[in-house]
C-alpha cells in the first residue's frame, strides 16, 4: 500500500504547481485540470476499470456492472483554490485508488459495483460557484444557471468546456446515475486541527450551512491627488467598514465571515475607485444564525453607504443548507472503524451536495497544522496510509462479501 500510494502521489504532486508560491492552480477546464483528468483516466485503465465521463464532465472508474444498482462510490476532486494545498481533494482520489489496490491484495470479493469518481470544479475557483460538477448532477444547479456563469475574463462555463474538448450541451441533472448509487463515501484531509496522533482518522457528522455573497460598492472614480477628502465618494471606505463589521458580528455570533476576494475598478494606484466588488464567505453552525449574520453584515454595509454616498448591492451567488450526513451510514462507518472521533466541519464538499439525493458519509485524515487552502496544507504519510486503510475497511464492509 505504501508504494502504491507514494507512486501516485509523486505523479500528481507537480501538476499545476506554481513555482513562485508553491501552491496549486488547478482550475476548471484549464491545462492543469486536463493533466489531472488524464492522470485519473490512466489510473482507471491501469486497474482494468471501466472509464466513463458523465454528462457534466465528472470522471468515473467502475469495477463491476455500472447498471446493476446499489453501487458504492468513493472519490473526491482534483481541482484547487488559487494557490491551494496539495491535499484538499486529491488525497481523496489517490486514497480511493490505493484502497481498491489494498482490497484486491486482501482478496476481497465484491458483491456490489464499486466506483471511483473525480467531481469537476469542486472549489469554484474559476466560475465562483463551488461543487459545480456535483451540483449539476444532483440538479441543485440548473443548466441555465450554469450557462450564465463566467470567469474573470468573461469566458462562459459552456465555452470553457467546449474549448477543453467537452460537449456542454448535455449538462444537467443526472437522476438516472444517482439512482444507481447506494452510498457515497468521500475521504478528505481535515481542514482544521481536531484529530490527533492517537486518532488520525475521523468520521464527519455534519457540514455547517454556508454560502457566498457578492457585495457591489458603487462610488465615483476621481483623481487621488486632486480630489478633496470631503468631495470624495470612495467605495473603498465602505468596503473596509463592511469587512470590519463582518469580523465583529461573526465573532459575536460564534460563526465565520470572510472577505477573501476583491475586485477594484479602475484599479489604479492614483485613482479613487468607482466600484469595489467584495465576495463574502460565511458559515455558521445553524441556518438561523447564518441568515441573521449575513443580514447584519448587509445592514452595516447599507448604513455605511448611506453615510458616505455609496450605493451598495448584495447578490447571493451560492448557498448550501446544513447537511446532516446519513445517520445509519455514518454510524456504520464509525462502528466499523472502532470508535473514531465523529466531528462536524465548516467546509463544503461534494458529499454535502449529494446528501440530498443519496446516502453520503465522509472520512477525515489528520492535518497536524490545521492549515488548508494554502501551500502550507499538510498531512503525514503515516496518517494518509491510515486513511487508506480506513477507507478500504469501510468499502469492504459496504461492497464486499462478508466471509
Amino acid at each position: 500500500m505504501t508504494d502504491t500510494f507514494g507512486r501516485m502521489w509523486a505523479e500528481l504532486l507537480p501538476v499545476g504547481r506554481s513555482a513562485s508560491s508553491g501552491g496549486y492552480r488547478r482550475f476548471a477546464w484549464n491545462s492543469a485540470d486536463a493533466e489531472c483528468r488524464s492522470w485519473f483516466e490512466e489510473q482507471a485503465r491501469a486497474r482494468g476499470l471501466a472509464y466513463e465521463l458523465d454528462r457534466n464532465g465528472n470522471q468515473w472508474a467502475w469495477l463491476g456492472d455500472p447498471q446493476a444498482g446499489g453501487a458504492v462510490v468513493t472519490g473526491s476532486h482534483l481541482d484547487s483554490v488559487p494557490d491551494g494545498g496539495a491535499y484538499d481533494g486529491p488525497l481523496g482520489v489517490v486514497s480511493a485508488f490505493a484502497a481498491l489496490d489494498e482490497l484486491r491484495e486482501r482478496g476481497a470479493e465484491f458483491d456490489r459495483p464499486l466506483a471511483i469518481v473525480n467531481f469537476g470544479d469542486e472549489e469554484g475557483a474559476r466560475f465562483g460557484v463551488a461543487c459545480i460538477g456535483s451540483r449539476l448532477t444532483a440538479g441543485v444547479l440548473s443548466k441555465e444557471q450554469a450557462y450564465a456563469l463566467r470567469d474573470a475574463d468573461g469566458v462562459r462555463l459552456p465555452d470553457a468546456m467546449e474549448r477543453a474538448g467537452y460537449d456542454p450541451a448535455a449538462i444537467g441533472a443526472d437522476q438516472e446515475r444517482l439512482a444507481r448509487v447506494g452510498a457515497y463515501v468521500e475521504l478528505h484531509v481535515e481542514q482544521g486541527r481536531y484529530l490527533t496522533e492517537e486518532h488520525p482518522v475521523g468520521v464527519a457528522s455534519a457540514i455547517w450551512p454556508h454560502g457566498r455573497w457578492r457585495f457591489d460598492f458603487h462610488g465615483e472614480a476621481n483623481h487621488a491627488g486632486t480630489t478633496r477628502i470631503e468631495d470624495r465618494r470612495d467605495p473603498m471606505l465602505t468596503f473596509a467598514e463592511t469587512v470590519l463589521a463582518a469580523r465583529t458580528r461573526a465573532q459575536l455570533a460564534g460563526a465565520l465571515a470572510t472577505f477573501g476576494k476583491v475586485a477594484v475598478e479602475p484599479n489604479g494606484t492614483n485613482a479613487i475607485a468607482s466600484l469595489i466588488r467584495g465576495w463574502l464567505d460565511s458559515r455558521a453552525a445553524d441556518e438561523p444564525t447564518l441568515t441573521a449574520l449575513v443580514e447584519e453584515i448587509r445592514q452595516a454595509a447599507y448604513e455605511s453607504g448611506e453615510r458616505t454616498g455609496i450605493k451598495v448591492e448584495l447578490t447571493r451567488e451560492s448557498y448550501t443548507p446544513v447537511v446532516d450526513f446519513d445517520g445509519p451510514l455514518r454510524d456504520r462507518l464509525a462502528g466499523r472503524l472502532g470508535g473514531v472521533p465523529v466531528l462536524p466541519t465548516g467546509a463544503g464538499h461534494d458529499a454535502g451536495i449529494l446528501a440530498s439525493a443519496i446516502p453520503t458519509a465522509m472520512l477525515f485524515v489528520r492535518n497536524p497544522s490545521g492549515v488548508s487552502h494554502s501551500p502550507a496544507e499538510h498531512a503525514e504519510e503515516r496518517d494518509c496510509l491510515a486513511g487508506v486503510a480506513a477507507l478500504a475497511d469501510v468499502l469492504e464492509d459496504l461492497a464486499c462479501l462478508q466471509r
